[in-house]
Order: C-alpha cells, then sequence, then structure tokens
C-alpha cells in the first residue's frame, strides 16, 4: 500500500452511499436476499440488489462500484450479463494497516 492508494481508498469511502455499500458486503446474507441462480455470496452480490437497497440510479451505483473496484476495495464477477461484487479483504486489511 503506498499514500496514492490509500488517498484513492479514502476518496471512495469519502461518500455515504460507498461506505453503506462496504458495510452491506461486510455480511451480505443480513443485508441483500439470497440469491436465486448462486444460491450463495461466495461470487459476491448482484448490482441489481445493491441499487435497489441504495435507491439509487443504476449509473450511479456502477459508476460507483466501478470506482471501488478500481482502487481494490470491490473484487467483481460476471456471470453471463450479471456483475457481482463483494469486498476485497486483503486491500481493506491493507488499507487499515497502512493508516494505523
Amino acid at each position: 500500500m503506498d499514500l496514492k492508494l490509500a488517498t484513492e481508498i479514502g476518496k471512495c469511502l469519502s461518500n455515504q452511499t460507498r461506505f453503506q455499500i462496504m458495510e452491506w458486503l461486510k455480511e451480505p446474507e443480513k443485508n441483500f436476499p439470497p440469491h436465486e441462480s448462486l444460491r450463495h455470496f461466495d461470487e459476491g452480490v448482484c448490482v441489481t440488489y445493491i441499487q435497489e437497497k441504495a435507491g439509487l440510479s443504476q449509473s450511479t451505483i456502477s459508476t460507483y462500484l466501478t470506482n471501488m473496484e478500481k482502487c481494490g476495495l470491490l473484487i467483481s464477477t460476471r456471470h453471463g450479463k450479471w456483475s457481482y461484487f463483494r469486498r476485497n479483504e486483503e486491500t481493506i486489511k491493507q488499507f487499515v494497516k497502512y493508516i494505523t
């Protein structure tokens, strides 16, 4: 972890909705309905569920998630036309270690 990456992560987390997304994804089984096709959260949470919970437009949520993925906070997986996101716990640990 370097200062540039830590700053980018800090910027991502400075937005209340993006911070909430990180909280929701920490325990997806408590915050989102089960996936009909995957039946588990190992691959993450479908963008549709995140967008519905946040109550923002699909384009806004997609932009948020893309930026969070670019700085390493999230990992995405595609299944057909659907994208799923989960937390990147390794990057989160590195960020916490860097700032403490």
